[in-house]
């Protein structure tokens, strides 16, 4: 079996990837050859390189005049016939596959065909037809994505062969073309064998891929070679061709071909090869090149004339408008005179009226509803004390707090969006926002509260506002006109100290930072119960609740739970709030919150720093799921070290660790009555954190007094009583021993 091999279509060489000019393309010089004999060769296509032709492959075309023959057009090795820019095609022509009966040798011999295009060139399912000829055919084509065929028999009882008509049982089919065809190859299998007297008349079967316009079925094609023979076994086929492959978005965002559309008035649009560019409708010419695109003139180039007679035609940019002659309108197509009518006018003037009548009860309606909002609004905002909020603020000058609008926080928050939400609360969704001054905050919605809580919420806000201390994130605001008030917070970057403890992150924490953060937190909680009046209650302490900012600094936040000191014992009682392995056991017994509480919780803290634990797991056993208990229970039985944080335990350390969890351990006491105040916490640890930063070894005499007399109280107080060794004592040697 002999097989013809065939040229690639367009681009020698089929690894290589379409390739575009870096730069924007660039309209074609005006020293180009822009014909091939009888064809036009435009723009992206050339004869010559670039910039005549949009790039080297597969634009770049060959005119070549061979001696005694005319003047052609190729691309690669096969002929181009036609080329079109507006439909973004072009014509050439392709090889035949045959099978034929060699009457002498009683063989077959057969001669197959193959095309492979470029990733921007696929042939045309709407303008091609793949054709098999033959009375003994089963034909077939094969590409890398499908195999199809069909037989054609000659059959005369069934069906005549007649010319111009292609018919299966009389020697010819047809087949649709699927979309994205750029490879294929023809085959045969033989219906019968070689002996059987019909090849004598019918000898030769064909299977090719034709343009379908340029097909007309003749009887000679089955009985002679006359379909093979001519024009050099080749027959006409259409290519639709793109840019390159992928979408009109990727056209303007790929950096390595810039946009082709250059012209005005044109667009990208695809096909089935990939992205191109088209001239806008009422526009014809070439869309690659500056300024290609050019109006049709509608009302001169248009066969019929466009307007009704006996109108008049205007053209207009990439259109044009019609006009009839004065008292005349166009209505169906013709101009005719305009017929005056009354019941029109009455029908038009009741649908004005209807219309008006419409949009004054719209708009009375939505009045109506902007009053009852504006009255809501201004329920809300007494409800929560704001008219007691503004009298205050008008008294105190100086007082740095605001009320805001909910359209406000709305526009801050991009209307409460849930991509703006940077943490969840028992009490609500905190957003990050950004107000118009560019300041960043975070707003807090509440959820719902009761009606004691509405009468006393305007001036807890007043008190709240008042707070200034460096380790309290700020209240900058609220919103009052809302049924659940909104608070506004400044806003903290660095996250919590949950997350930097029990986060992914692997991050070192030396000791002194962990005491640090212990001593700033202890200090803002101090402050709250000892100096703000009156005291405040924190109600919710956790790590969750203490904020970081870039240098970890410590900022006790979220007052969702906290509550005023009562003045008498009825106000005591309360709906018992907070978080699972913070709660004070005496809180939950009673539902008393009291300053202890907030120091219980505080000492779970303390465990959340010396041990890196979570304070409550509850995938963990029974006996170790509460991290007080657990911590409880090893200094019970003298085994802290089991439970530290492995970053922590050197031999340095170990004394400041035993006078922190000392200071846990009575944070922790099941009588708040026997827990120290959050002052005398504060001020222990401030003691601490010094010792740690000025070590008594290399200091003066002078220094070492210092601490000694700021620690005294320490020496004479419960640390001492526990019968450790303290820091505090060994600083007390040290000055004996220096003097």
């Amino acid at each position: 079996m002999h097989t013809m091999e065939f040229a690639r279509l367009l681009l020698p060489c089929l690894l290589a990837a379409v390739s575009v000019l870096a730069a924007a393309v660039a309209q074609s010089p005006d020293n180009c050859t822009r014909r091939c004999g009888d064809i036009d060769v435009p723009y992206p296509f050339g004869l010559e390189p670039p910039p005549c032709a949009m790039n080297n492959v597969p634009f770049q075309l060959n005119c070549t005049t061979a001696v005694g023959s005319a003047t052609k057009l190729y691309s690669g090795s096969l002929e181009v016939t036609k080329i079109s820019v507006p439909d973004n095609k072009f014509w050439f022509k392709t090889w035949i596959s045959r099978q034929c009966y060699n009457q002498t040798t009683k063989s077959m011999l057969t001669e197959t065909s193959w095309l492979d295009l470029v990733e921007t060139n696929v042939l045309s399912a709407e303008d091609n037809k793949i054709i098999v000829l033959g009375c003994n055919s089963l034909a077939y084509m094969r590409s890398d994505t499908y195999t199809i065929g069909c037989v054609s028999t000659c059959n005369n009882t069934v069906t005549p062969m007649v010319n111009g008509s292609c018919s299966a049982s009389a020697g010819c089919c047809q087949l649709d073309l699927p979309k994205g065809v750029r490879y294929y190859q023809g085959f045969f299998n033989s219906l019968y064998n070689t002996t059987d007297p019909k090849w004598r008349n019918t000898p030769c079967n064909y299977v090719t891929v034709m343009e379908s316009a340029a097909f007309n079925f003749s009887t000679t094609f089955l009985t002679s070679t006359a379909f093979y023979d001519r024009d050099d076994a080749r027959t006409p086929v259409v290519m639709e061709w793109a840019i390159a492959q992928g979408t009109c978005g990727d056209a303007k965002i790929d950096n390595t071909t810039g946009y082709p559309c250059v012209s005005n008035n044109s667009y990208c649009d695809t096909n089935d090869a990939g992205y191109v560019c088209k001239c806008h409708g009422g526009y014809k010419g070439n869309p690659y090149i500056a300024n290609g695109c050019i109006d049709i003139d509608e009302c001169t180039e248009n066969v019929p004339y466009p307007c009704p007679a006996p109108g008049s035609c205007r053209n207009t940019l990439g259109n044009f408008t019609c006009s009839c002659p004065r008292g005349e309108s166009i209505t169906d197509g013709v101009c005719k005179k305009k017929q005056k009518s009354t019941w029109m006018a009455l029908v038009v003037g009741a649908s004005i009226g209807l219309v008006v009548l419409v949009v004054g009860i719209t708009c009375a309606y939505l009045i109506q509803e902007r009053r009852k909002l504006h009255h809501i609004k201004q329920k809300y905002f007494r409800q929560h004390g704001g008219l007691l909020l503004f009298q205050e603020m008008r008294s105190q000058q100086g007082i740095s707090f605001k009320i805001f609008s909910e359209e406000e926080l709305q526009q801050a928050t991009d209307n409460f969006a849930e991509k703006e939400v940077i943490g969840h609360g028992g009490h609500g969704k905190v957003y990050k926002g950004v107000l118009k001054s560019d300041v960043e905050v975070a707003v807090k919605r509440c959820m719902t509260i009761d009606e004691q809580q509405k009468k006393e919420f305007g001036k807890e806000m007043l008190i709240l506002s008042q707070i200034n201390h460096r380790n309290i994130v700020k209240l900058l605001g609220c919103c009052l006109e809302v049924e659940v008030p909104m608070l506004v917070y400044e806003f903290i970057p660095n996250g919590t100290l949950f997350h930097l403890l029990h986060g992914n992150s692997s991050r070192h924490i030396p000791l002194h930072t962990r005491l640090r953060i212990a001593c700033e937190s202890a200090e803002a909680l101090a402050y709250l119960h000892s100096c703000a009046s009156p005291p405040i209650l924190h109600g919710d302490v956790k790590s969750t609740n203490i904020l970081l900012n870039g240098d970890l600094t410590a900022k006790v936040s979220d007052f969702g739970a906290s509550i005023l000191a009562p003045n008498d014992e009825s106000q005591f009682v309360t709906l018992v709030q907070g978080t699972c392995g913070y709660l004070d056991p005496e809180y939950m017994q009673m539902c008393q919150l009291t300053d202890k509480s907030d120091v219980y919780s505080f000492g779970v803290v303390l465990l959340e720093l010396l041990t890196r634990k979570v304070a409550f797991n509850l995938k963990g056993p029974e006996n170790e799921k509460s991290l007080s208990m657990v911590f409880l229970n090893a200094m019970k039985e003298n085994k802290l070290e089991d439970i530290l944080d492995d970053e922590i335990k050197n031999n340095d350390n170990v004394e400041f660790i035993e006078e922190i969890a000392e200071l846990a351990r009575q944070c922790l006491e099941m009588c708040g009555m026997n827990r120290p105040s959050m002052k005398e916490v504060a001020d222990k640890l401030d003691r601490l954190r010094k010792v740690l930063q000025h070590p008594w070894a290399h200091k003066d005499p002078e220094e070492l007094d210092s601490l000694l007399g700021e620690s005294s109280s320490v020496n004479s107080g419960s640390l001492v009583s526990t019968g450790n060794f303290s820091i505090t004592k060994k600083v007390a040697m040290g000055l004996e021993i220096g003097r």
